[in-house]
């Protein structure tokens, strides 16, 4: 359900491993676009899509019969979305999220909104997650992820349902920690692509990453994560592939706003969602409302929402008051 760059790319890769994929378009005509060329013109251009995989404008024809339904919109849209598609929704499937969002408002991870929306217990929801630039899976380039349900069975039934040559899922049933690495990595994103348009050089970079993570650890351990989630596919991985790639919206993102563009400017060139913009908000209200110190976090929202400049912000940062590593 989604057809942009990620929902497309992880489309083929089901494909690939053998399923009958049917991508839901809200432009009927994006839809006949992909049947009649074989191509996403607006998010794939030019990557030929496997002859399993078709495309559909009608959200009650893609949602018939399905075995997983995978989840590709944005976070932010996900609950008016779900509400729509809720009386669709065949028998036993198992709804998949490939979302890294915060809920705003309510600070709902991805799952929590699944569940509220669609009334499925737990054990009907998973997640995929992990280091997965959507071009380069689209290139079949080499790639692992995580696959995260509450209930192993499931995991491991979606684990083969999108196990192929060049991508390799593991499988965790640590849902809340696989979903917050995922949600906090786009905010460190955008901090470490801010860092870089502003010049600020490779050890500036690794420092970033480094207490970005720490970040992301303690606000998962408040919420009940398992903290070695963090250092797996989900947390590390994800923050780094995120942190290091040009081709990362969050990252890019940040760096114009580094160089000097404004919030609208950089908005108007960005032709992707960049799900750290939003969510660093509700990312920063769910460690406030568990009182967790998020620093970098609320850095970000100060450039990105309060109009605070990078250099401004930096200042601050960097002189708060000294303390141990590991708090």
């Amino acid at each position: 359900m989604g057809t942009g760059s990620w929902g497309t790319a992880f489309g083929m890769v089901l494909a690939d491993a053998g399923c009958q994929v049917t991508l839901w378009a809200r432009r009927p005509e994006l839809a006949d676009a992909v049947n009649s060329t074989r191509t996403n013109p607006d998010y794939m251009p030019g990557v030929e899509l496997p002859e399993n995989l078709r495309a559909t404008g009608d959200a009650a024809e893609a949602l018939r019969n399905a075995d997983f339904t995978v989840l590709a919109v944005p976070s932010q849209t996900l609950r008016d979305n779900l509400a729509e598609w809720t009386p669709l929704l065949a028998p036993g499937t198992v709804l998949v999220s490939l979302m890294k969002g915060v809920e705003l408002g309510s600070t709902m991870r991805m799952s929590e909104v699944i569940e509220d929306v669609a009334k499925v217990g737990a054990d009907r929801i998973a997640v995929v997650t992990g280091p997965n630039l959507a071009r380069e899976i689209a290139a079949r380039m080499p790639a692992a992820a995580v696959v995260a349900c509450t209930d192993e069975a499931v995991a491991q039934r979606l684990q083969t349902a999108c196990h192929t040559p060049y991508f390799r899922p593991y499988t965790n049933t640590d849902v809340a920690g696989c979903e917050l690495g995922g949600a906090v990595k786009n905010v460190i994103g955008l901090a470490v692509g801010i860092a870089d348009g502003m010049g600020l050089g490779d050890n500036a970079k690794g420092s970033l990453i480094t207490r970005g993570l720490a970040e992301t650890t303690r606000l998962g351990v408040a919420l009940g994560a398992d903290p070695l989630t963090f250092s797996g596919l989900a947390g590390l991985g994800d923050l780094v592939a995120t942190c290091s790639s040009p081709l990362s919206r969050n990252h890019t993102f940040g760096t114009n706003l580094g160089k000097g563009m404004t919030l609208e400017e950089t908005i108007a060139v960005t032709k992707q969602t960049a799900e750290g913009v939003k969510s660093c908000e509700s990312v920063l209200d769910l460690a406030r409302r568990h009182g967790v110190d998020m620093p970098i976090t609320e850095t970000v929202v100060g450039i990105v929402h309060e109009g605070k400049p990078p250099v401004v912000a930096l200042k601050e940062l960097m002189s708060r008051s000294a303390k141990p590593e590991r708090r």
